[in-house]
C-alpha cells in the first residue's frame, strides 16, 4: 500500500451531487502513513451534509480495501475565502470576480454582462471574460473581429473596448470552425484563460458563463474563489427549472449568490390617445394581462409576456436580492447584434435597470 494507491481508491468518491470525484475537486490536501494509520487532511469549506457525507464515504471505501488500518480524517477549514487564489499570477490585481451565470441558455448573460460591465465601466477598471467556448458572444456583442497579442511573457493581452479588457475564446477561434472538444480539452483551455492572460489592474473582473454546470463551471470553481455570482433568468417556470440547478451549484461550492436578474420579464408600451377616449389596446392581447394607465393624453401599458415569476421565486428561494427586472426591448437585442453596448447609446427605463443592478453589486462587494 502506498499514497498513489489511496489516491485511485479516492478517484472513486464522487462530490456529493456531481459525477466528479473528490480528487479532481481538489481537496485532499495530504495523505501520511504511519504504523496501521491512514491520515487524511481535507480542504473543505463547506456544509457539515457535504462534509460529514465525504468523510463516510472515505471510510467506507478505505475500510473496505484495508480493513486492520485506522482511518483518521481532519478537515482543515481555517483558511479564509480570498478574491483569488493567490499562486495565480495573471488575477493577483484582480480585486472581485464575478460569475453571471444561468442553466438556462437564451436568457441573456452575454448581454447582461456586457451592458453591466459598461456602465460599471465609468467609474471602476472592468474586464469580461467569456468563457462559453462553443458558443462565444462576446465577438459579436462588442463588433470585436481582432485576434489578441501576446506580451513579452507570452501572456494573452486583452483586446481593450469601450472602457473595458475583454477575452473570449471567439478571439482566437476562426468564428466560422466548429468547435468539437472532449471535457478534458475545455478544462484545460478554461485554466489558460484564467492563467494566461495579463488582465493587470481590475476592480471586476465578470465571467459570462455558458449554460449548464459541467466541466468549465467545475474548473472555475476549483481553481477560482469567486466574490459572488449573477443568477440570470426568465419569469417562465421552464428556464427556472434549468436555473435552480445553476444557483444549488455554486451554494454547494460556497460561492456567494450576489443577486438575482429577471430578463424579458415584462414588455412596456408607451402611447397617446385622443381625448383620453378610445381603444389602445390591441383585442388580440387579454387586458388581464397588463397593468393600463391612461394620464393627459398620454398611456403606459405594462405587459406581462410571460406566465411565472422566476425571478422574484429564485430570489425568495435563495434569500437574495432580486437585482432587476429588465423589460423586453427591441433595441437592446438589436445594440447586441450591431456590438454597441445598449447603455451607451439609450438614457431609457432599461438603462436604469442596468444601473440599479450596477450599482447594488458595488454596494455588496466594496461596502461590505
Amino acid at each position: 500500500m502506498n499514497k498513489d494507491s489511496i489516491i485511485e481508491i479516492l478517484k472513486k468518491i464522487n462530490y456529493p451531487n456531481y459525477s466528479r470525484d473528490i480528487v479532481s475537486f481538489g481537496i485532499i490536501e495530504s495523505i501520511d502513513l504511519s504504523d496501521n494509520i491512514i491520515s487524511l487532511k481535507l480542504k473543505l469549506n463547506t456544509n457539515e451534509e457535504i462534509i460529514n457525507s465525504i468523510k463516510n464515504d472515505i471510510n467506507t471505501q478505505l475500510k473496505s480495501n484495508f480493513p486492520s488500518f485506522k482511518i483518521d480524517i481532519q478537515i482543515n477549514k481555517s483558511e479564509e475565502k480570498v478574491n483569488i487564489i493567490s499562486d495565480i499570477k495573471a488575477l493577483k490585481d484582480v480585486k472581485y470576480i464575478v460569475a453571471i451565470a444561468s442553466g438556462k441558455g437564451g436568457v441573456g448573460k452575454s448581454t447582461t454582462a456586457v451592458n453591466l460591465a459598461s456602465i460599471l465601466s465609468k467609474k471602476f477598471k472592468v474586464g469580461i471574460l467569456d468563457l462559453d467556448i462553443y458558443g462565444p458572444s462576446l465577438p459579436t456583442a462588442l463588433n470585436i473581429h481582432e485576434k489578441p497579442k501576446m506580451s513579452e511573457n507570452n501572456f494573452l493581452v486583452p483586446i481593450e473596448k469601450d472602457g473595458m479588457k475583454l477575452m473570449s475564446f471567439g478571439f482566437l477561434n476562426n468564428e466560422s470552425a466548429p468547435t468539437i472538444w472532449r471535457g478534458p480539452m475545455v478544462s484545460r483551455m478554461t485554466q489558460q484563460f484564467f492563467e494566461q492572460v495579463e488582465w493587470g489592474e481590475l476592480d471586476i473582473l465578470f465571467l459570462d458563463l455558458p449554460p449548464g454546470t459541467g466541466d468549465i463551471q467545475l474548473t472555475l470553481v476549483q481553481k477560482i474563489a469567486l466574490s459572488g455570482a449573477i443568477i440570470v433568468t426568465t419569469p417562465q417556470d421552464l428556464a427556472l427549472l434549468d436555473v435552480k440547478k445553476a444557483s444549488d451549484m455554486f451554494n454547494k461550492l460556497n460561492t456567494p449568490i450576489l443577486g438575482v436578474v429577471e430578463n424579458m420579464s415584462n414588455l412596456l408600451l408607451e402611447g397617446s390617445v385622443k381625448n383620453n377616449e378610445g381603444n389602445f389596446i390591441d383585442g388580440s392581447i387579454s387586458i388581464n394581462n397588463a397593468e393600463h394607465k391612461i394620464k393627459d393624453g398620454k398611456f403606459t401599458i405594462d405587459f406581462s409576456l410571460f406566465k411565472g415569476q422566476g425571478g422574484s421565486e429564485e430570489s425568495h428561494r435563495l434569500g437574495v436580492p432580486l437585482l432587476s427586472k429588465i423589460p423586453v426591448e427591441p433595441e437592446l437585442a438589436i445594440c447586441t447584434d450591431m456590438g454597441t453596448p445598449y447603455v451607451q447609446k439609450h438614457t431609457t427605463y432599461v438603462t436604469e435597470c442596468f444601473e440599479e443592478i450596477g450599482q447594488k453589486i458595488i454596494e455588496t462587494l466594496f461596502n461590505e
